[in-house]
């Protein structure tokens, strides 16, 4: 399945290590080297690399300032997770049967420590034109709607931001119910401050709901 998203091959070693998950280390007395933890370290390196060279070339008049703005939500595991769940991370990554049982394979960390694993592994496999093309397909079409519209995802932020400056307390954000079958759950999430539902969203993961929600009570609110 990687191999055909990415167009080659890379160490098959290499890619085993990148989609097992700590917890599967653990269960079964393996190593602690044995899961994605290292290749995930290395990864997340590759992937500013390449995302700072396509943000470089894309926008030849942006400053350091604005680059960096959306390069942090370029490489967010909001954005990553988004990513691992269109190529099917979700279905190749090896969990320990606790993980699995807490809906660890649609954990948006998970899916984003993984995805950076496998960008480690085939830039270790002497792969870097394979990275770099998978990137441009995948990442770099969210550049220009970060770009135009930042707010949207950074609307827990800037929500947090104003209640606290209106009371110095945060929403909370409550899931109401999670439907559709466990590959392909849908979250519903509801935001609540001083003790009023703000507003209620959907997400393909919890944390992309409560993006969501945040987003519309900002709107509500009139701060975005």
């Amino acid at each position: 399945m990687i191999e055909a998203i990415f167009g080659e091959e890379a160490d098959k070693k290499l890619i085993k290590l990148a989609l097992t998950h700590p917890s599967f280390t653990k269960e079964n007395n393996k190593d602690i080297l044995e899961n994605y933890e290292r290749l995930e370290f290395f990864g997340d390196s590759v992937l500013k690399l390449f995302a700072s060279k396509m943000l470089y070339e894309k926008y030849p008049k942006y400053s350091e300032g604005e680059l960096s703005k959306i390069r942090s939500i370029l490489v967010s595991d909001y954005i990553l997770s988004k990513i691992a769940l269109e190529i099917g991370v979700n279905n190749d990554i090896i969990l320990g049967q606790s993980e699995e049982r807490q809906g660890g394979r649609m954990r948006e960390s998970n899916l984003a420590c993984s995805l950076e694993a496998i960008l480690g592994a085939y830039y270790l496999s002497n792969k870097s034109e394979a990275v770099e093309n998978f990137l441009a397909k995948y990442l770099l079409p969210y550049t220009q709607d970060i770009d135009e519209h930042f707010e949207k995802y950074n609307a827990k932020d800037i929500l947090q931001q104003y209640t606290q400056g209106q009371d110095k307390t945060l929403p909370e954000y409550k899931t109401i119910s999670v439907t559709g079958p466990a590959h392909l759950p849908e979250f519903e999430v509801q935001v609540v401050w001083q003790n009023e539902v703000i507003a209620t969203a959907t997400g393909k993961t919890k944390k992309e709901a409560q993006q969501n929600c945040a987003y519309k009570a900002c709107k509500k609110f009139g701060i975005i």
